[in-house]
């Protein structure tokens, strides 16, 4: 029992004592009981912050684990789960894995692989739409929500092609993208990467201009706070995306390693979503050679800042 309510029982308790003499008395006590009764109920006195949810991305295979480490979402791959690449056959045997796994398969990412180019000169449209609708269809068959768009090398340009034109390009096919997304019900969210994997919109920021421009409610952004923080780019940028914000991942700066393997203190980042008044998903996407102690690790880390953030 929390302190305000054990106050409340203490006080009754003392009234109680006082007063039992008349009837009138009696049901003004009843009263008074049912109301304390009332205010102790679970989440009725001062309830508490809820903090976004959290999720990892994690082959399914690791699913048993995930949940026993208190995660119940995870995110998958589109190319071992989605893509055209997978007979329908194969897709249906995980289709039947995702219907099983304890954990609810919120989404996929890597969108697109490398060798299916969606900005620069050499996009091939029809290859790319026909490929996202086989992908954004199996999404919701197999009851996901999100698609996540970052494929580095998918939209990779070359060494001094002109920015503005891939960007313009790249709003409008992602506005046809939006449009076949919109028809399965599935949020594509557009990822910020880091120098290291692309060279096209690697700052919340800038994917934010193109996520503004293509503006379509089934295509919105991904704050990804380790490329944040390897690009050195300030929390500020989150409570500026606030409004076409749907969808988050985080890992530790250095090695990418799941939160609480190194220590990080994602604090700034974590204040700068409160402050967006965002109340999505967080998914850790990182890298470990011990899930069995890091999965679990990670999962306390990051909610305890996250609780100690959100009751701030």
């Amino acid at each position: 029992m929390r302190a305000p309510a054990l106050k409340n029982w203490v006080t009754l308790s003392c009234f109680l004592k006082d007063h039992t003499k008349t009837s009138q008395m009696k049901f003004n006590i009843g009263l008074l009981l049912s109301a304390i009764f009332l205010m102790v109920l679970p989440g009725f006195i001062m309830p508490e912050k809820s903090i976004p949810r959290l999720g990892i991305i994690a082959p399914l295979d690791q699913d048993s684990l995930i949940y026993a480490s208190g995660f119940r979402m995870l995110g998958e791959s589109v190319g071992r789960m989605l893509s055209p690449s997978l007979t329908e056959e194969q897709f249906q045997l995980n289709l039947a894995r995702i219907k099983k796994a304890r954990c609810k398969v919120l989404l996929c990412n890597i969108f697109f692989p490398g060798r299916i180019k969606i900005a620069g000169p050499d996009v091939n449209e029809e290859q790319v739409l026909s490929y996202a609708d086989t992908v954004l269809s199996r999404a919701k068959k197999a009851g996901m929500r999100f698609i996540i768009l970052g494929s580095g090398g998918a939209r990779r340009i070359p060494q001094g092609y002109d920015v503005k034109k891939a960007q313009a390009d790249f709003v409008l096919l992602c506005r046809k993208l939006a449009m076949i997304a919109k028809q399965y019900n599935i949020m594509i969210a557009l990822e910020s990467l880091e120098a290291t994997e692309t060279n096209f919109l690697i700052t919340l920021q800038s994917a934010a201009e193109v996520v503004r421009a293509v503006g379509h409610p089934n295509f919105k952004l991904n704050a990804d706070i380790f490329h944040m923080m390897r690009e050195g780019e300030p929390p500020q940028s989150i409570v500026d995306a606030a409004n076409i914000l749907v969808y988050c991942e985080i890992a530790e700066k250095q090695n990418r390693s799941l939160p609480g393997v190194e220590g990080d203190d994602f604090k700034p980042w974590l204040r700068a979503l409160r402050k967006a008044k965002y109340k999505g998903y967080i998914f850790i996407e990182g890298n470990t050679g011990n899930p069995v102690n890091d999965m679990p690790l990670s999962f306390k880390y990051l909610t305890r800042q996250l609780e100690e953030v959100y009751a701030e």
